[in-house]
């Protein structure tokens, strides 16, 4: 079986640095315990097992307001998704050490939306529902801006002739690069005068074109990563409707099905920002010795 390795894939630099966070605050002991991480680190099981196993608390709810409620003392770490301010305020009135593992790219969006605002606009906020993400940027600016996941939010969205005047649009840094660009478009044609600010991340970006133009021409694509992971699912969705391959979804070796595999020649593997890179290479490895009926 021919293997198809596509690259770039697995962990971005922002996953890389909110897990070297964890693992140094583990490791300090001068820090107070116990060690909370409010949400998932990152969208991981196992490298949220991994964690466990140095001690660190993860803890997970509705949203991240209510998770820090569940926090007495010790220490918080917020998630490479980021938080809003309130979150940050209420640990801070509560007397909680704590460490911010945002995402570098998200935090630019927070800055972004807080500006904008600041000006004057009003935003129409792209992302995916329930995620933490849009949580913490729109939690930025209250009242001024709406989540959009598809065309149908926009014509939801009620605005004032004066918020019409001045609207912008931000989005979520791990969103589908060609979905995204289908709802700008949408807003675009419904409110010319929008201005658009497109913040998904280079990482998120470049692994999704990877896909796109490496998958083509296999049997069947193969993505490792964890199903809350959004970059992960998006590309499923990538190898299926613009490369043209069938896609999976897997969050380790233990959930590959050899029936997915008969009659196949030539299978891609990728995995989403947030996957160990170790979890992959068993796949490839697998992959690589597989014989049919053997």
């Amino acid at each position: 079986m021919e293997v198809i390795k596509i690259s770039p894939r697995g962990y971005c630099y922002g996953v890389v640095d909110a897990l070297k966070i964890v693992r140094q605050a583990a490791k300090d002991a001068a820090l107070p315990r116990p060690i909370y991480v409010i949400g998932q680190i990152i969208h991981n099981r196992h490298a949220i097992e991994e964690l466990s196993g140095m001690g660190v608390i993860t803890l997970d709810g509705p949203d991240r307001l209510t998770i820090l409620e569940q926090v007495k003392e010790g220490t918080v770490i917020f998630t490479a998704h980021g938080v809003s301010p309130l979150v940050k305020q209420r640990a801070q009135e509560r007397g909680l050490h704590c460490i911010d593992a945002t995402c570098p790219d998200v935090t630019v969006t927070h800055d972004l939306v807080r500006d904008l605002v600041a000006k004057g606009y009003y935003i129409f906020y792209i992302g995916k529902k329930g995620h933490p993400e849009p949580e913490g940027v729109m939690g930025e600016v209250p009242g001024h801006a709406s989540l959009i996941e598809t065309e149908a939010d926009v014509d939801a969205v009620t605005l004032t002739p004066e918020q019409e005047k001045k609207l912008a649009v931000s989005t979520q840094t791990t969103l589908s690069w060609w979905d995204t660009q289908r709802v700008v478009q949408y807003i675009k044609q419904r409110y010319p005068q929008t201005e658009i600010f497109v913040d998904i991340c280079r990482a998120t970006q470049t692994r999704q074109e990877a896909v796109a133009e490496q998958a083509q021409g296999a049997d069947l694509t193969i993505v490792v990563g964890d199903p809350r992971s959004n970059n992960t699912n998006r590309l499923v969705q990538v190898s299926e409707e613009l490369a043209g391959v069938p896609a999976v979804r897997i969050e380790d070796l233990s959930q590959l099905k050899e029936e997915w595999l008969k009659g196949k020649k030539r299978v891609a593997v990728t995995a989403g920002a947030s996957t160990p890179s170790q979890l992959t290479r068993a796949v490839i490895r697998f992959l690589e010795d597989y014989q049919p009926g053997a």
